[in-house]
C-alpha cells in the first residue's frame, strides 16, 4: 500500500485549533464502522473513495512549508486506512509534525502507526459498557479499552476527550469516567459540549442544549488532571 491509495474525505489547509500549540492542515479519512448519533461528520462514514486524492493534499502540504508545524489525519476513523502509515511517513519526510485523531476503534492499526506518531486525541466516548449505546456496535468497548492503553503506554503526548449529550450521559456517569480515566493514566483530560452542526440525528439535536454538567463536577474533574480543558459548543 502506498500513499496515494489513501481515501481523503476532506482537507482544511490551516487551522490552529486541531493540534494543540501548533499550525497545522487536517486530513479527514473517509471510512468509519461506528454509527454515533451525536457524529458531526456522518458524511466520512462510508468507505467509500474519497472526495480528494493524496497527492492533491500533498502538493499542498509542500506548498505551505514553512507555514504548517504539522499534519493532522482525523476522520471518520483514520487507522481504517491500510494507507495511513505511509501517509504518516510522507508527512513525515516533508519536515511536519504529525498528529492523529482517533475514535480508538482499531488497536492493533493504531499500535502499528503510534512510533510514527507525535500526539495523538483520542475519544472515549463514555465507561466501556456502555459503549454500544453510543456507537450501536456490539462489544465496541473492548477495542476502545485496547487502544487507550497502547496510547498510554506509548508515551506520545496525548489529550482524551469525551463529547457530552444530555440524553447519553449524565453527571454522575462522567465523574466516574473521569475517575477511571485518571486511574488508567490519562493526563490531559477534556469535556466538550455536543454540537449540532452535521449532526445528522433530529431528536439528539433537538435536545442536545441542556448542560449535563454542573460547575462543581467540572472543578472535581477537573483537579483529577494535569491538564483539563472544557469546551463549550
Amino acid at each position: 500500500m502506498n500513499a496515494g491509495a489513501l481515501r481523503v474525505g476532506g482537507l482544511v489547509p490551516f487551522s490552529a485549533t486541531d493540534y494543540p500549540g501548533k499550525f497545522a492542515a487536517v486530513v479527514f479519512v473517509q471510512g468509519c464502522p461506528w454509527r454515533c448519533g451525536y457524529c458531526h461528520n456522518p458524511h466520512l462514514q462510508p468507505r467509500k473513495r474519497g472526495a480528494l486524492v493524496w497527492g492533491d493534499v500533498a502538493e499542498l502540504l509542500r506548498r505551505r512549508a514553512g507555514l504548517l508545524d504539522g499534519v493532522v489525519f482525523s476522520g471518520g476513523e483514520p487507522t481504517i486506512d491500510p494507507a495511513l502509515p505511509d501517509a504518516i511517513a510522507a508527512a513525515r519526510e516533508m519536515g511536519l509534525a504529525v498528529g492523529l485523531h482517533t475514535a480508538c476503534i482499531y488497536p492493533r492499526r493504531l499500535e502499528a502507526v503510534l512510533p510514527m506518531l507525535d500526539w495523538v486525541g483520542f475519544d472515549i466516548k463514555t465507561s466501556f459498557g456502555s459503549y454500544p449505546g453510543i456507537t450501536g456496535v456490539a462489544g465496541s468497548g473492548e477495542p476502545a479499552r485496547a487502544c487507550m492503553e497502547a496510547i498510554l503506554a506509548s508515551g506520545v503526548a496525548h489529550e482524551c476527550r469525551t463529547t457530552l449529550h444530555p440524553v447519553l450521559h449524565d453527571e454522575a456517569e462522567v465523574e466516574a469516567l473521569a475517575e477511571m480515566l485518571a486511574g488508567a493514566g490519562v493526563r490531559n483530560y477534556a469535556l466538550q459540549s455536543f454540537r449540532t452542526q452535521g449532526c445528522a440525528n433530529p431528536a439528539l439535536v433537538a435536545s442536545g442544549a441542556t448542560p449535563c454538567m454542573g460547575a462543581d463536577a467540572l472543578a472535581r474533574i477537573a483537579a483529577r488532571f494535569e491538564q483539563f480543558t472544557f469546551r463549550t459548543a
